[in-house]
């Protein structure tokens, strides 16, 4: 079984696949100061509650990460605990994806994988939208080249920059108020903070569609997809799983 480790700035998301079948996902915080042990007690742990064994039943580990420290203590993990190097998304890994930017090594792992998944299942030109810790854009050309994105700060940093730099500010859940107009602070916040969103997503959706020269299929993910893909209509897919299924397919293409 292959276990898939999408790492975040906020959250990290493990899959295990069988063969190509997604057959159980957990999400977990993103700690910082973890060590190689410590994940793999955690990690264990979750295979236990399944039956699984984490030492006999997993047999590859393909890992996305956005943060370097958690990344080395992964792989230490792995070749601690199941004696084999795991696949790390990095330079010199074969995606199948033309990076067209000027600088490819800067482009985010997990971007690149996203770019493969959302092209293998829906085709070209795309727009995938990752609702993270920042909220990121990315076109993907109808040959499955990834053309570049943009990338704008999430709801949840949103929020904190908020509450941190005005004092009269509370903190305040991330849900619909009432009405886009708020009758009080806590409303108003929620209001910006949401319809915000789903006011800069289509605006972004509409300007980069027209850049691509055409209608392009939409795809959502990303932890606070959720809380924004059921107020608008220009999302056409919802794939909360889809960098693990980009993980499944680049391990794959490398496995031999």
């Amino acid at each position: 079984m292959l276990l898939a480790i999408d790492v975040g700035n906020t959250e990290t998301v493990l899959g295990l696949f069988d063969e190509d079948e997604l057959v159980w996902h957990w999400r977990i915080s993103t700690v910082l100061n973890r060590t190689a042990d410590e994940l793999a007690v955690l990690f264990a742990g979750f295979l236990a509650q399944q039956s699984l064994s984490f030492d006999r039943d997993v047999t590859g580990v393909a890992i996305c990460s956005g943060v370097p420290s958690l990344t080395e203590e992964l792989r230490r993990m792995v070749e601690r605990y199941l004696h084999f190097p795991p696949l790390i998304v990095e330079p010199g890994v074969k995606t199948g994806i033309s990076v067209l930017t000027d600088n490819p090594r800067e482009v985010g792992a997990d971007r690149i994988v996203n770019a493969l998944a959302v092209h293998a299942r829906f085709g070209g030109p795309c727009v995938v939208v990752d609702f993270g810790t920042a909220t990121t854009y990315d076109a993907v050309s109808d040959k499955g080249d990834y053309l570049g994105g943009a990338i704008a700060p999430g709801m949840r940093i949103s929020e904190e920059s908020l509450t941190s730099h005005a004092a009269r500010l509370p903190d305040v859940e991330i849900a619909s108020p009432k009405s886009i107009i708020g009758k009080n602070t806590v409303e108003a916040m929620q209001s910006g903070l949401l319809w915000g969103t789903v006011a800069e997503l289509e605006g972004m959706v509409e300007r980069m569609e027209a850049e691509l020269g055409g209608e392009v299929t939409v795809v959502a993910t990303g932890g606070l997809a959720e809380d924004v893909v059921r107020y608008t209509d220009c999302i056409d897919h919802y794939e909360p799983w889809l960098t693990l299924e980009g993980l499944r397919l680049i391990f794959d293409r490398n496995a031999g």
